[in-house]
């Protein structure tokens, strides 16, 4: 009898022990999905600022798609989100109004110019006052795009020095759909 009372409780221990192991098979699983989802697929992003009003506001809760530049190249008035080379962990977001190997240049009255002809666009929300960088012709080189946020007088983009060109190394992914507030819901209009 006594045999059988030890087996009974190494056969319970065992159970226990199978199905410890099968949540932790589980749980890996789930950390090594959710990783390569947010290393590779899409990642969770926060807008701080008014930089992109009235397109993006502070707070808004964004999912960046990370897998889109890997099968092709940004385009022009992409929301980016790009790595700010100058402060660690910081991140930008910006429009995609310049291409390699274009020239941008905006004039007094806050006209910009891609290789000399008028850019033809609307999401700035006021005439540019300060040109910047772009005051002279603004020459982008391989793999180099030009930004602006969409609240063009409260933004710091590739009009100052301390942003300037935007390597296509930087970039993050191109924002995608807007999670919150739910009232905004939705994928984000690029064009």
């Amino acid at each position: 009898m006594e045999q059988k009372e030890q087996t009974g409780k190494s056969g319970g221990m065992q159970g226990i022990m199978k199905e410890v192991l099968s949540i932790l098979i589980y749980l890996a699983i789930v950390f090594v999905l959710t990783f390569l989802v947010v290393q590779f697929v899409g990642q969770r992003t926060v807008v701080s600022g008014s930089s992109m009003e009235n397109t993006l506001s502070d707070g808004d809760n964004l999912i960046v798609d990370k897998l889109s530049y890997r099968f092709g190249k940004p385009e022009r008035y992409d929301i980016v989100v790009f790595k700010f080379q100058h402060q660690e962990n910081t991140y930008y977001i910006k429009r995609i109004i310049g291409l390699p190997g274009e020239t941008v240049q905006i004039d007094q009255e806050g006209t910009i110019y891609i290789n000399g002809s008028e850019l033809t666009e609307s999401y700035g929300n006021e005439v540019i006052q300060e040109a910047g960088l772009a005051e002279e012709p603004f020459v982008l080189g391989e793999n180099e795009y030009f930004v602006l946020g969409d609240n063009r007088n409260g933004s710091s983009d590739s009009r100052d020095p301390a942003v300037a060109a935007v390597s296509e190394d930087w970039i993050l992914g191109k924002a995608w759909v807007r999670i919150w507030p739910l009232s905004e819901f939705g994928v984000l209009k690029h064009q």
